[in-house]
């Protein structure tokens, strides 16, 4: 009789996201077709959602990350089982500054997000996704710290302003996130670049490439 295999959160996850975009994809490219103006079929033309499709199924680093959360093969000794925690959060910690600044910080900055700016509903969308897309790894990076003492006490203060993101992922996505919401994501993420350095985890940004997103 076949064993069932327990398919992992992250992997439900990035499914789960998978199916959200392609859907996003299905319904703005129907009110793009129906439009008769010009500017919502520049920001939502095949190609926009060729991206969107690709954004959710290119997350190779993801898969990486996925790889190092696995249960087996699990280190022996309590230095590896240290050792294993620390590039787990830096892998997920990674993931998600990565997303962050390229999907939102840097946008937002540029003016992607207001009223009128070229471009504004697919910038919002991916935004949106990257908002949760981030918070998902953020959780997984705080659960990954608990495996070394000297992390898990760096990381623990943290915990409430990670959950403070949970939500800001949709009101990206509807454009109603304010220079607050974006602070609130930059300071995070520094915040927890700053618990892994004073670790001995350092996070380095870690963003999927232009060719995966359909660039």
């Amino acid at each position: 009789m076949p064993v069932p295999v327990r398919v992992p959160t992250t992997v439900r996850f990035r499914r789960a996201l998978t199916a959200v975009v392609l859907s996003t994809a299905l319904m703005v490219g129907a009110t793009a077709c129906g439009s008769g103006g010009s500017g919502p079929r520049e920001e939502l033309s095949a190609a926009s959602m060729g991206e969107l499709a690709a954004l959710a199924a290119a997350e190779p680093a993801a898969v990486e990350a996925d790889e190092l959360a696995a249960p087996t093969p699990s280190p022996s000794t309590s230095a590896e089982k240290q050792k294993f925690a620390k590039t787990r959060f830096v892998a997920n910690a990674g993931l998600a500054a990565g997303a962050t600044y390229q999907w939102i910080v840097k946008p937002y900055r540029a003016g992607k997000f207001k009223k009128g700016a070229k471009g504004r509903t697919f910038a919002l969308i991916k935004a949106g996704l990257a908002g949760a897309f981030a918070y998902n790894r953020l959780k997984a990076a705080a659960e990954n710290a608990k495996g070394d003492p000297l992390l898990a006490k760096a990381v623990a203060p943290l915990t409430a302003g990670i959950e403070s993101l949970k939500g800001l992922g949709s009101k990206l996505r509807k454009g109603q996130a304010g220079d607050g919401d974006i602070d609130a994501f930059d300071s995070v993420i520094n915040s927890v670049k700053e618990a892994g350095q004073s670790a001995g985890a350092v996070v380095t940004d870690k963003v999927p490439s232009t060719s995966q997103l359909g660039g």
